[in-house]
Formats: structure tokens, sequence, C-alpha cells
């Protein structure tokens, strides 16, 4: 299945045709999802998320190395989850043009993975040098609402009122309204407060990523809401998706104690500014990319038969629009018996 919204092959007006970021990376980041999901499906349910994470973070991270670009991992799991590789700074792909912004994450829920629960995606963005915001902060307070909502969220207003003003620019009631939450002890005020506003909730153990994708894509998902707090890599990689799709986001900076609150002053942040998508991610040619590894809502998970592997991913690109969603089919037996990648001079 191939869903395309818009045209892909326009040029960006923003680039003189013919420069490096007119080549659509959106597939070529696809290739590199549905590999770190088929190395962590192999793990699914073994109950050791280290060991599903570290397959899935060298698969990725050998697969970014042959893409054609220049990139830098501006923000990552590795050092909130202490994966082995792509922390931020890490330099990622060829080193050929275009000079982009990389934001990672192998696994999102990887508990999910290791447990073999539904909603593990393998997932990973790019854009254009400094245009992807960088912290080492954990985590962010976050509002994910699709295009129907777009410009109606204030972070700094209560969730009822925000209610309130999505579901009249949809045109709807607040009843007819699911949000996605975390199931954490620290959102069992905001829990309180959508349930007396009267929505309908929907509590996920992990993968923030999939929820706020979701929430963007309401008409796919069911779901039109994401809120609260969670990773501030997996708000990055979200606001990527969220600018491909046209929804709106809006986050917080989340220092859990007074060290983290001095290390945010020290990036140059301001923990109680709330952050807008141009905040987040400023770049016009944006591309996000994910593959399911365990059954979820949004994407089929890896399923194996034999010598055969399929998958199900989709993959975004912000100046056209165009979203695609795609199952592939993979030959083991071909992919064994092709000679190892060599790579290119420079």
């Amino acid at each position: 299945m191939d869903e395309t919204r818009s045209d892909p092959m326009r040029t960006s007006p923003d680039l003189d045709p013919g420069t490096p970021m007119d080549r659509n990376l959106a597939l070529e980041l696809v290739r590199v999802t549905e590999g770190a999901a088929m190395a962590a499906g192999r793990l699914m349910g073994r109950d050791d998320k280290i060991a599903a994470d570290r397959a899935a973070v060298e698969s990725m991270r050998r697969a970014l190395s042959f893409v054609d670009m220049d990139g830098v991992v501006r923000i990552g799991e590795g050092e909130k989850d202490q994966a082995p590789m792509l922390y931020i700074g890490e330099r990622v792909g060829n080193g050929n043009p275009p000079a982009v912004d990389v934001a990672v994450d192998p696994i999102d829920g990887t508990r999910l993975v290791a447990r073999g629960l539904p909603g593990g995606i393998a997932t990973v963005a790019l854009a254009e040098r400094d245009s992807l915001f960088q912290t080492h902060c954990a985590y962010m307070e976050k509002l994910v609402v699709g295009p129907g909502a777009r410009g109606a969220i204030d972070l700094r207003q209560p969730i009822a009122r925000n209610l309130e003003r999505i579901a009249l620019a949809e045109g709807r009631n607040v009843a007819d309204l699911t949000v996605v939450v975390l199931d954490r002890p620290r959102h069992e005020r905001l829990l309180a407060e959508i349930r007396a506003a009267g929505a309908r909730v929907k509590l996920i153990t992990d993968g923030d990523v999939a929820g706020g994708v979701m929430a963007a894509l309401p008409d796919r998902s069911g779901v039109d809401v994401l809120a609260g707090i969670g990773g501030a890599p997996e708000a990055v990689l979200t606001a990527c998706a969220v600018q491909c799709i046209g929804g709106d986001m809006q986050c917080r900076l989340w220092p859990r104690d007074e060290e983290e609150r001095r290390m945010v002053a020290a990036e140059g942040h301001d923990p109680d500014r709330v952050l807008t998508l141009p905040h987040l991610c400023s770049g016009h040619d944006i591309f996000f990319a994910a593959t399911g590894i365990t059954d979820g809502e949004m994407l089929t998970g890896v399923r194996f038969a034999g010598q055969a592997v399929r998958t199900s991913s989709v993959v975004m690109r912000s100046y056209s629009g165009t979203i695609r969603w795609t199952e592939s089919v993979h030959d083991l037996r071909r992919l064994r018996q092709r000679p190892p990648v060599t790579m290119p001079p420079g």
C-alpha cells in the first residue's frame, strides 16, 4: 500500500534545482528503520531491553553510515537510555552533502519490544543542519493535535480549556475527543482533569512517538490529542512527523531536579518557555520514517516467515506533505548472498 498526499516531485522554492536537499531522502531513511525493526524484532518478548536496544542501535547506526548525507545526531536516546551508540553530537552518514540534523530512537517502546507488547517502533528523522532542537534534558511536557486543531492549543492553559478549544476548532464535542496519555503516576492530576472535562482517555505504557503521530493522524488512529510528560528525544521526533502531517504541537522542558534545571539553564534554555513547532523543528525540508517492531494501532509489527520478512512502515516529507504507508517483503537469502558494501571514497 502506497498512499500519498500532494506531489513529491516538486522542487522546493527554498533550494536551487539540483542542490542536495532536492533529493528525497525519505525512502533511504525507511530502509534504516526497516533494518532496525528487523534486528530488534528477532528479540521480541525475550525480556531483555538492553539486547533489543543494542540490536536496533547497531543496525540503525550501520545503515545510516551508507546514507548520502553529512549528519549530526542532535537528539537521541543514547544518553537517556545509555544505549551503545547514537549519542548527541555523533556524526552519521557517509559525509557527502547535504548537511543535516538527525533525530533517532532505534526503539520507541523498548520495554514493549522486550515484553512482546504492542506498539514498539523504530524511528528516525532529519532536517537541514541546525534546525532541530537540542537539549540534554530527558523529559518534556507535550501537547499534540492534528491539522484540524492547528493553532487551537496553548500549553499555558489548563487541559480542560485546551480540549474545549480543540473541540471548537474541529466542530465536535469534548466528549467526542480521545486523549492518549502515558500511564505514569505523574499524570494522576492530568488524567483527573481530562476525565472531569468529559473526554475519553487512552492510556499507553510506553511509546509516545507513536502516540504523538497517532494524535496528529486522528482519521487513521481514532486518537485526537496526546498530552503529558514524556521523553525529550521523542518530542523532537514527534515534532518532525507533526510538521510533515500539518498538525500542531507545543512542549515545555521538564527538569526532574535542580541539577537538571541548572543544566537546562547552562544550555541557554528557559524551562518555563513554551516551545512551538518552529522551536522544535525549524527546517523547511523535514523527513520522518518509522517501522513497526511489534503490532500496534499505527503499524503492523515485523513478521518472520522462513526466508521472508515482512515490515510495515510510514515515511513522510514536510515540503511535499507526502505520507507513504508501505508494506515490504525482504528476502533474507538474497540479502545474505550480497557482497559486503564498501564505503565510497571521502
